[in-house]
């Protein structure tokens, strides 16, 4: 086996980390008190292909593997890992687009997806169907024009921000099979949104409710077929949980080493606390345990791209491993920090609180277990 990135991934890495060194991190404290992401941002990050990090050349996106992302989303959560999830939440919306979306549509949308002056959202989780997605009641009624939309969706990234939803909707009774997928611009007639949510983390990514009230969409805004839309929300989510996992990864790595440069200086007892060798027992659990995340995150980014028939149980595992992981390693790098990991002003604090929703998005960690255990079940 070989474990060495290619020069080019490399290259990937580093194009990713500079930028967000130079245009995200400097900021990344501002953006979350004020509650939002400067809208000018996705334009200068799009530059650099990550409009549409896995959607095919042909469609005019990059055509990365999976591998290749989570190396972006790794390298730029080192800088914030709100922003970097936002930008994950996108491309799972424009991979969908491109696989399932209709000529016509990706004629009309994808360009300016691609560029993000179109910046998409993920609407799938509502009020009363979280990890039991297939139970959503957004319904999407037949008109003589397309569809009229009405019900609630909730804990939505973007929402009130972005400027179109890839929303779930149901189109027939029958739980998954009912299940389809539409394209709701922003500015639609019957398109509103609740109040901005006050979260623990992810506080620089507006949160809301979106709320359809007779949201009437045409028929060319469906994305596939109809009956087919959950199936194509849980095809999104193996690499969407890779991306969580590897901005998990890439935060716990900036603690991390922000703890190692904090010990050196942090005098007590006539000597730094790195010289103290309990301390430094810690340094190298923590060391240890993240780098048996990023193997066991990039063998199952791996296992996806290569189609490998256990690359879903594989994906689930990863997410569960990476994003306790992380949380546990951004929590020991705060209590090294003593009362000033505590403080704003540090960024440690920030990480921890960002980094705590990891373990419910995506499918939260209980649900990973269930999907690792049936698999082993299954197999007996």
């Amino acid at each position: 086996m070989d474990f060495a990135l290619s020069e080019e991934q490399t290259a990937i890495f580093d194009m990713a980390h500079a930028f967000g060194q130079e245009q995200i991190a400097p900021h990344a404290q501002t953006w979350e008190k004020a509650g939002t992401i400067p809208k000018d941002l996705w334009p200068r990050i799009a530059e650099l292909g990550f409009g549409g990090l896995y959607v095919s050349e042909e469609g005019g996106g990059s055509g990365l593997t999976r591998l290749d992302a989570t190396l972006v989303f790794e390298a730029l959560s080192m800088a914030c890992p709100s922003v970097a999830a936002f930008l994950s939440i996108h491309n799972m919306c424009a991979k969908m687009l491109d696989t399932f979306a209709s000529d016509d549509l990706k004629g009309r949308i994808m360009d300016d997806v691609l560029s993000m002056k179109t910046v998409l959202a993920y609407c799938l989780t509502e009020p009363g169907s979280g990890s039991d997605a297939a139970a959503l009641k957004t319904r999407a009624e037949r008109t003589n024009e397309g569809y009229r939309l009405n019900g609630t969706k909730a804990f939505i990234s973007g929402g009130g921000y972005s400027d179109a939803y890839i929303c779930m909707v149901r189109t027939a009774d029958g739980g998954a099979a009912g299940v389809s997928t539409v394209y709701v611009e922003d500015g639609t007639a019957g398109l509103s949104f609740g109040a901005p949510e006050d979260k623990m983390g992810w506080r620089s990514q507006p949160t809301a409710q979106v709320q359809f009230d007779d949201c009437n969409i045409p028929a060319g805004n469906l994305v596939g077929e109809e009956g087919n839309g959950f199936k194509y929300a849980m095809m999104g989510l193996d690499g969407g949980r890779l991306n969580i996992a590897a901005c998990s990864l890439g935060a716990a790595q900036t603690a991390l080493t922000a703890t190692l440069n904090y010990m050196g200086e942090r005098q007590a007892f006539g000597k730094s606390i790195d010289q103290f060798q309990g301390l430094q027992f810690r340094l190298a659990d923590m060391e240890t345990e993240l780098q048996a995340a990023r193997t066991f995150l990039r063998q199952a980014a791996w296992k996806l791209d290569t189609g490998a028939p256990d690359a879903t149980k594989f994906c689930a595992m990863a997410k569960k491993f990476v994003t306790e992981t992380g949380s546990k390693v951004v929590d020991q790098c705060l209590q090294l920090h003593g009362g000033y990991g505590y403080l704003a002003d540090y960024g440690i604090e920030k990480l921890v609180r960002d980094l705590r929703i990891h373990q419910i998005l995506e499918g939260t960690n209980e649900i990973m277990r269930v999907i690792v255990s049936r698999d082993m079940l299954a197999k007996r």
